[in-house]
């Protein structure tokens, strides 16, 4: 490398590695991936911190103690388990920046799967502040819940990230008409109620993530959890009514297919939570029921954009041979 390189990788280092490398559209798919999945493991195992009462397990932040930016023997387990967490976001950023690199550097450029990139980084960034903030205010009920909001907005942006890669940058086609349109984003808009009253009820319920004393919402915890079962009813009734809709209209199958497998989803996030509801709320059904609430999160957002195509032209479509590769094999 020259020194001109090296400046010039120093000053841009994403338009430097942009014009010496170029993936495959299947290695920004699966970049794109990597992101999602990261983003819903970091979700899952936050729950398991605070199933586990280990909240506090690191007491401060940035650091873990005072002294110590990680976690000490003394701590036991539970700082273990806090600190284990910490580092994961490490590994979200990685996955994050992994998405950002490939949707930089692949061909014909498109600006709007890196701006979808950078969109989750700066989610993350935000996260992990406001994760901070929930450990210096005590596991504060109302930041706990901000927390998970955040990161299903993170799960959000990496769903269409992700959607996007498969697809091209030609204006949207739809494949079905305005009502089915309009039922499904009240279905969307359902679901976004639905998991912001989950955060209410895991705010007032019994797991407050950490053993000592910590503040709850001064709900009741029983009336919160039957008004979070009967906005899930109304989501349920919405899936099954589009997908109803959509075989009486004959629908393409995407729409129908994306929309049977969030049936069934919700059906079994549904059987967990009233099984969590009946046996007492256990640590390993209430962080089932969380990553379900994920699955069904993305699922939602999967039949949402299930509903238009944007094919990319032939010489952009995964597989297609270029302009030149077909005047070199002439």
């Amino acid at each position: 490398m020259t020194r001109a390189d090296a400046l010039a990788a120093l000053r841009n280092p994403l338009a430097f590695i942009a014009a010496r490398w170029t993936p495959q559209p299947r290695t920004v798919r699966r970049a794109a991936l990597a992101a999602l999945v990261m983003s819903v493991v970091i979700v899952v195992t936050g729950g398991a911190v605070r199933l586990t009462g280990s909240g506090l397990g690191c007491p401060t932040w940035p650091k873990c103690t005072e002294d110590s930016i990680h976690n000490t023997a003394e701590m036991g387990i539970h700082g273990y388990i806090e600190f284990g967490n910490r580092l994961l976001t490490y590994v979200l950023c990685a996955a994050v920046g992994w998405a950002i690199v490939a949707a930089r550097a692949g061909k014909p450029r498109r600006r709007s799967l890196t701006r979808l990139g950078w969109a989750q980084f700066w989610i993350v960034m935000g996260n992990a502040v406001l994760g901070g903030i929930v450990v210096l205010v005590g596991l504060n009920p109302y930041t706990v819940a901000a927390h998970f909001l955040l990161s299903s907005a993170l799960i959000a942006v990496a769903t269409v990230m992700w959607q996007r890669t498969r697809e091209g940058d030609e204006p949207p086609r739809p494949l079905v008409g305005k009502a089915v349109q309009q039922l499904v984003w009240c279905m969307v808009a359902a679901s976004v109620v639905l998991i912001a009253v989950g955060t209410v009820v895991t705010g007032a319920g019994p797991h407050a993530g950490d053993s000592s004393e910590v503040e709850r919402m001064p709900l009741d915890w029983e009336t919160v959890s039957k008004l979070h079962a009967v906005l899930a009813w109304i989501v349920v009734t919405l899936t099954f009514a589009l997908w109803f809709v959509l075989k009486a209209v004959d629908a393409p199958k995407g729409p129908s297919v994306r929309t049977r497998e969030l049936f069934v989803i919700l059906l079994a996030q549904g059987a967990i939570g009233y099984v969590q509801y009946f046996t007492e709320l256990p640590e390993v059904l209430v962080g089932a029921h969380m990553f379900g609430s994920c699955v069904m999160w993305i699922w939602v957002l999967r039949v949402l954009l299930s509903l238009r195509e944007r094919p990319a032209p032939a010489a952009e479509a995964p597989g297609a041979p270029s302009a030149q590769a077909s005047l070199t094999n002439a």
